[in-house]
């Protein structure tokens, strides 16, 4: 197919659209019904009968399609009942219906016309793993980040009731994992306090990723385990039945009765009742025609409302009930056997970001007394749980409550101790005020780990990284650093946990990314870096290359290839963004006149602007090449496809230099090697 010749190619720096990326389609058959289903206005034309059938087709279809290709598992199975129930009930999309978070809307994604798209779930160029407006018209709103849906929902309810549309009926389900966090009592606040018409239905399963933790876990498992209550509550609702034919008088007569047996028989009185929402619940959330007749009564009910509904997460595959944080996302998995599909290497890899961080703070922690670990509701995922399973009174994962977390450790770092507070980069947004003005003004040593820095891969733009180093750099007393390898990770730990950190009144964001580093060999003794300090990695001529991070690797590779070409540019890792290393960069300027800095980070306000602004503060003048993310929404995809489509992935950057020295690519298709210069 390939001539055996040489050819020379010029490669173009713009990067197409992202287009699916073609895999081996396993053809995956759906059960009879849910085979006619392509909308919910097909569901709804289904006898009520038969509702028991689609779910155990529905949830089958979720089991043989993420085990083939991957994706959130436990969330969905245990909300297959309600994805149902809710469109068999409600008049989608007129009626709006938002999933709050979305790692549960896989069952929602079928039923709305993507069942034979589905396949394509979270891969490069297919559909989102999250609810998406412009994916869908049933997506009525965009999630991925936690607690937003009841605000979206009252906001879409109060619309409506001002342009007139009283018809359309306005339904949150949200997690009790994601309830857990302010901006969902906030809403709650307001819809209690002003006229609108909205359903929250509350997923209960004591589940998030992690088990749920907090005071309202146990409220909610009071509520749910009080028998005299549920039985007292079951006798009323059947009289409210018996009683409706005597009108509105009976039924207000009723609910008064029904709101003192919720504050008489609990132990404590109904949290949402004196938020004036109408409370109703618990109920089995696996009883499909249950759930449909309940859903049916509250619509006639005005005023805002909550359901709480009570599942079991990962509900219908064994493995996942019984050990539901592995099986949140478990990747591929052989659908009998239930055994993981995991990549078999010949030779030791290295590890993920995360253990590195989880491991090393247990290691600094049993030197050093005052370190305490903090983490958001995201203990396995940032590998806190490490720390929690063996110092479980100096770690705590606080719940979804990124602001919370933040000033808490503050708190903690006012009286000493030596705080690390691990969030993903993209939660970090949520906090930027507490940043700001619980640690930074007050010069408190923080030590921020920000996980999943830049690209996320297939959770897509609401969890991709991006922005962190522009948002932190701009904070003053604010340090920020990005690891090239694991050892650079330990190190910086280890300098931070020292007593002579503290004495720079400063805080610390650490950022590192999703996956794997570098160095199969990465406990390596730690060693105190000096704050601000970059390296140099090699010599070079006629243009640098300054990275920020592990991304640095792919210049590594880059260089690797140019020198095969005979182009040899010099490499720094700038390690630091704020503060700079301005020896180095004077260095730099002094003597090359072309530049091309290299993130994983938004271009807008990040490392490359930041060198930018060091040249033309010193009266430097160089061509500088920045490479990063692009200024838009990049979609969602494998890390490595998504660094391509972006210009900065190895090949990227050695175009990058190509073109800044006005070179052409060299493609080599024989032994024969022919090097051209324009």
């Amino acid at each position: 197919m390939f001539n055996n010749q040489l050819t020379h190619t010029k490669q173009q720096t713009s990067r197409v659209k992202a287009t699916f990326r073609p895999i081996e389609i396993m053809q995956i058959t759906p059960g009879k019904i849910l085979a006619q289903i392509n909308s919910p206005e097909d569901l709804r034309k289904r006898d009520r009968s038969e509702l028991l059938q689609i779910c155990d087709e529905l949830r089958q279809y979720i089991i043989d399609n993420v085990s083939v290709y991957g994706g959130h598992f436990g969330a969905s199975l245990g909300v297959v009942e309600l994805s149902v129930a809710l469109h068999y009930v409600f008049n989608t999309p007129d009626d709006q219906l938002i999933w709050d978070v979305g790692h549960q809307a896989y069952g929602h994604k079928i039923l709305t016309g993507r069942k034979d798209s589905f396949h394509s779930n979270r891969l490069y160029g297919g559909i989102s793993g999250f609810p998406k407006r412009k994916e869908s018209p049933y997506d009525a709103f965009g999630v991925g980040h936690s607690s937003t849906s009841i605000s979206a929902a009252l906001g879409m309810a109060v619309a409506s009731k001002y342009k007139g549309e009283n018809h359309r009926q306005h339904i949150a389900v949200i997690g009790d994992g994601s309830m857990t966090a302010g901006m969902a009592f906030e809403a709650m606040n307001h819809a209690g306090d002003i006229p609108n018409n909205m359903l929250i239905v509350l997923n209960d399963n004591c589940m998030a990723i992690d088990p749920n933790v907090g005071a309202l876990k146990e409220y909610l498992t009071d509520i749910t385990t009080s028998h005299t209550y549920n039985r007292v509550k079951d006798e009323v609702w059947n009289l409210l039945g018996k009683m409706s034919n005597f009108g509105k008088s009976a039924q207000e007569i009723v609910s008064k009765i029904e709101n003192g047996l919720k504050a008489t028989l609990l132990k404590q009185s109904n949290l949402f009742e004196s938020l004036n929402l109408r409370y109703f619940g618990p109920i089995d959330g696996h009883d499909v025609e249950y759930l449909a007749t309940v859903l049916n009564d509250l619509k006639d009910i005005p005023g805002p409302k909550i359901l709480h509904c009570i599942t079991t997460k990962g509900k219908g595959y064994a493995l996942a009930e019984k050990d539901q944080t592995l099986w949140h996302a478990p990747g591929k998995f052989d659908k009998i056997t239930g055994e993981i599909k995991k990549k078999v290497h010949a030779t030791p890899q290295p590890p993920k970001y995360q253990d590195v961080f989880g491991h090393t703070i247990v290691e600094l922690a049993e030197q050093n007394p005052k370190i305490m670990g903090v983490t958001p509701a995201m203990p396995s995922g940032s590998s806190l749980n490490i720390m929690m399973k063996a110092m479980p009174h100096r770690a705590f994962d606080v719940g979804i409550a990124e602001q919370h977390a933040v000033t808490f450790s503050a708190g903690m770092a006012t009286q000493g101790l030596t705080v690390f507070c691990n969030i993903y980069s993209t939660f970090m947004q949520r906090a930027f005020d507490q940043v700001v003005h619980d640690v930074a003004i007050q010069e408190l040593p923080v030590i921020f780990c920000l996980d999943r820095a830049g690209f996320a891969g297939a959770d897509g733009p609401t969890h991709h990284g991006a922005y962190d180093i522009a948002y932190m750099r701009c904070i003053p007393n604010t340090i920020v650093f990005s690891p090239m390898s694991e050892q650079e990770l330990r190190n910086i730990m280890f300098t931070t946990s020292l007593d002579d950190f503290k004495e720079l009144k400063q805080t610390i964001s650490i950022r590192y990314p999703r996956g794997e580093g570098v160095m199969p060999n990465w406990k390596t003794p730690f060693e105190k870096m000096e704050i601000g300090k970059g390296r140099k990695i090699k010599d070079g001529e006629k243009v640098a290359i300054l990275t920020l991070g592990h991304i640095g690797n792919y210049a590594v590779k880059a260089c690797e290839e140019l020198a095969n070409e005979g182009i040899n540019p010099a490499h720094y890792d700038m390690r630091f963004v704020k503060p700079l290393d301005e020896a180095m960069l004077h260095d730099i300027f002094q003597n090359f006149d072309k530049v091309i800095t290299v993130e994983d980070g938004c271009l807008q306000g990040g490392f490359g602007s930041a060198v930018a602004e060091f040249m033309l503060d010193h009266d430097y003048s160089a061509q500088i090449k920045r490479l990063g993310i692009p200024d838009r929404i990049v979609e969602h995809g494998e890390q490595i496809e998504l660094h391509k489509e972006c210009g900065f992935d190895p090949e990227g950057i050695a175009q990058a230099v190509r073109d800044i020295l006005g070179r052409e690519k060299v493609v080599y298709s024989s032994n024969i090697v022919n090097l051209t210069m324009n």
